[in-house]
């Protein structure tokens, strides 16, 4: 049964929303996690994600607090290097063009360590990025990117974990518990108005935190705010984040802020499912484009594959992969590379050609202007400096000279066969623009004034990312967003009557 009142409602059930339970809780308040999805698919987009979290850490000591299960051979083979408060604040500001909202960035940077530490002590398990973040050189793995911890089990593991612990600290789940809108007055936020099992009821409340999401699964919604084409696009995660919590915000006056036409958008598989695949989770995703190269309709590179690490670009290209002839490209890679290539390649839904020849794979490129991507590969191939050395750990200069659109790093020829070529569209994650919260996680109306009881976290907030996101942000920002709303809410509730 649905409860009729709890002193703290959460809309939303993934990582973000999570944590702002957890936090609440703390406050010895009665705590409601609305999630809109069946158990099976719940977590919003967090059950969908690798798991990966972007924090700080000076050191292989920090590293040690949050993965206890770092063995001394473990350290001894591997150069974890550093996250630096400073490197965070140059990733977030120089990948968002300096548009992030300073306060919002500076509680993301400061307190990510912190949160993750809490994170571990609640029963958060981390574990370090091996399979993806760290190629092995000289025999040590060396970790790049500034992107090194990861939730065990992924996404998924993510989410069962914090279900566990919800469970444990007394925290109330209900599925299929949609929020159609908020209960508010003069005096603020009293509570929710929620479709539960095909019944609409009221659930009362001293506070509410919204953490349910952008709205990239809403159609309309995309195109009206993202632009036109952006209907043609895939979404990665859930089918749920619809905008609701958005809206419901908007409509008691709510302040609408941040990047409203920008998105997370990937390279994803171009036969991929129009909705994220559990069985599948992020293996749509094709990341391992810097090391190869990208060809439209045309047969045209028509991006610097090479302009940075994937972390700092992957996050954007999928709009420049939509905005091509067809909504779609081709990634090519050769012999050189090909083992290099990440586990999401070797999966069985994927989109693949493979070949001996140049000639014979731009043949097998469906939708590929075949005389002229076969020209450019080899134009390509030509403008490579290969007096510099290859090396994926580093932003190496191996570079191209003299092409419309040079390759900045990691610039390798493509002619030892075999030859492999993987098709990609445009996948959505996560819309960018959302609701105005002050740094105590409250939401600001419209006239600039906290909405009293009103609170949010995650993907619904906006203001943090613009045009671009350096990958893990979204997690710890769900994390570290979600704590502070949630301490906010349970103590603004424990100091009600």
């Amino acid at each position: 049964m649905l409860p009729s009142s709890s002193d703290v409602v959460i809309v939303g059930g993934g990582n973000a929303a999570l944590c702002a339970a957890l936090a609440a809780a703390e406050h010895g308040v009665s705590v409601l996690v609305l999630e809109r999805a069946p158990e099976s698919e719940s977590g919003g987009n967090s059950r969908f994600t690798a798991g990966a979290f972007r924090c700080v850490y000076d050191g292989v000591d920090d590293l040690k607090t949050l993965m206890p299960d770092l063995t001394d051979n473990e350290i001894s083979n591997t150069d974890f290097g550093t996250y630096t408060q400073e490197k965070f604040f140059d990733d977030m500001g120089r990948v968002t063009e300096y548009r992030t909202d300073p306060d919002l960035c500076e509680l993301l940077v400061t307190r990510s360590k912190a949160t993750m530490r809490w994170m571990q002590k609640k029963g958060i398990r981390f574990i370090p990025i091996y399979g993806r973040q760290a190629y092995k050189i000289d025999g040590r793995f060396v970790f790049w990117g500034g992107l090194t911890v990861e939730a065990w089990g992924g996404g998924p593991g993510l989410v069962d974990a914090h279900t566990a612990i919800a469970k444990k600290n007394g925290i109330t789940i209900a599925y299929n518990a949609r929020a159609l809108s908020l209960l508010a007055d003069d005096d603020g936020v009293k509570g929710v108005k929620v479709k539960y099992d095909g019944r609409t009821v009221e659930v009362k409340s001293k506070c509410v935190v919204l953490a349910a999401g952008g709205f990239q699964a809403n159609t309309e919604m995309r195109t009206r705010y993202l632009g036109p084409g952006w209907e043609l696009a895939k979404i990665r995660g859930t089918r749920f984040n619809t905008g609701d919590g958005i809206k419901m915000a908007l409509d008691i006056g709510a302040m609408p802020t941040g990047n409203w036409s920008g998105c997370h958008a990937v390279g994803w598989d171009r036969n991929a499912p129009e909705f994220g695949d559990l069985a599948v989770g992020d293996n749509f995703q094709k990341h391992s484009y810097p090391w190869g190269i990208m060809i439209n309709a045309n047969g045209e590179r028509f991006v610097d594959e090479g302009a940075d690490f994937r972390n700092y670009t992957y996050a954007k290209y999928g709009r420049v992969i939509l905005m091509q002839p067809g909504q779609f490209a081709w990634q090519v890679f050769d012999k050189k590379i090909i083992p290099m290539l990440r586990d999401e390649y070797r999966i069985k839904q994927v989109t693949k050609v493979r070949a001996d020849t140049l000639e014979e794979l731009v043949k097998k490129l469906d939708d590929v202007n075949p005389a002229r991507a076969l020209e450019t590969i080899k134009t390509y191939n030509r403008a490579v400096r290969t007096d510099v050395k290859f090396d994926p750990n580093v932003k190496d200069g191996r570079r191209t000279e003299g092409l419309p659109i040079d390759k900045s790093n990691w610039a390798n020829t493509v002619d030892e066969p075999p030859f492999e070529a993987y098709a990609v569209t445009c996948g959505v994650t996560f819309t960018f623009g959302g609701l105005k919260i002050d740094t105590e996680g409250r939401v600001m109306d419209t006239d600039g004034h906290a909405i009293p009881g009103l609170h949010a976290a995650g993907e619904l907030v906006g203001g943090l990312f613009y045009f671009n996101y350096p990958g893990g942000t979204g997690l710890m920002a769900g994390s570290v967003f979600g704590k502070i709303a949630g301490t906010t809410a349970g103590r603004r509730a424990a100091q009600s009557p």
